[in-house]
């Protein structure tokens, strides 16, 4: 019985080390009480479901104010980010998702910037702003919208260096592959998967902020971090392409990818 009684005890000390640490971790951050709650629950999820792997430290000069730009693969990449830092991490989301009742709350909790599908959001983007300057990291994902091609990226909106030049912060790039979609935000939730993370340089753009600010010069700093990106995924060959202002897939469009994806994960499955 002492055996049994002491193993048991055994156990639940390896099962309690590493949420101690998350707690540790956690009263040094500057995340808020629900936040750090999400925040050790999503590493639990990240670690166990999607089996991630996440990079053991952050760039050198992510420390501060940034705006993590990323490839978007899945309703939960920002998961994957935020996991990765004890800090806030804000991303845009659709407003309409801000006020549902299912996951509202989340979104609100998690210090989300509700944007307008309708295009330019200045409210949006200002906000971004500010959270980049009190020394918050900005996610921002330039395709505006997931991926389900087999292409390395969508065409890409040059917001995010906006941002950043306004915020006079770093850039972040980032690239994650392996996150999974059914077609629904809730779908990933079901799908067991493998997921990569990893870190590009810290792009400086301090010599940008004081002078000309214009699209040419936007579109080749954007250029740029996609580049980073695709160096990170080992496509150092692909050409980004700009999409227009009021660019935006048809649903026949949207459902014809979802569709192939569907196709290639059973493919890649059987």
């Amino acid at each position: 019985m002492l055996h049994e009684t002491l193993a048991i005890l055994f156990l639940l000390a390896c099962l309690a080390v590493p949420f101690l640490g998350a707690g540790i971790a956690l009263s040094r951050s500057r995340l808020s009480l629900p936040q750090g709650i999400l925040w050790i629950a999503a590493l639990v999820i990240v670690r166990l479901l999607w089996r991630a792997q996440l990079p053991r430290r952050t760039p050198a000069g992510s420390e501060q104010g940034a705006v993590v730009i990323c490839n978007h693969r899945s309703s939960i990449d920002p998961f994957f980010l935020q996991v990765c830092f004890d800090r806030p991490m804000h991303w845009m989301v659709a407003s309409e998702y801000c006020e549902h009742r299912a996951f509202g709350w989340f979104l609100r909790t998690c210090e989300v910037i509700p944007v307008s599908r309708s295009g330019s959001d200045m409210a949006a983007t200002r906000a971004a702003i500010r959270y980049a300057q009190r020394g918050d990291l900005i996610s921002m994902f330039p395709e505006g919208r997931i991926n389900m091609t087999e292409q390395l990226m969508l065409p890409v909106r040059p917001g995010a260096i906006l941002v950043a030049l306004r915020a006079r912060v770093p850039v972040l790039p980032c690239y994650i592959t392996g996150s999974p979609y059914g077609g629904t935000p809730s779908s990933p939730f079901f799908m067991p998967a493998r997921v990569r993370l990893q870190f590009g340089n810290v792009i400086d753009l301090s010599p940008y902020y004081d002078g000309d600010q214009g699209d040419a010069l936007v579109k080749e700093l954007m250029t740029g971090v996609v580049n980073e990106i695709a160096r990170l995924a080992g496509q150092d060959d692909f050409k980004p392409v700009f999409a227009g202002r009021r660019w935006k897939p048809t649903d026949e469009e949207v459902q014809a990818d979802l569709e192939a994806r569907k196709r290639r994960e059973a493919a890649t499955e059987n």
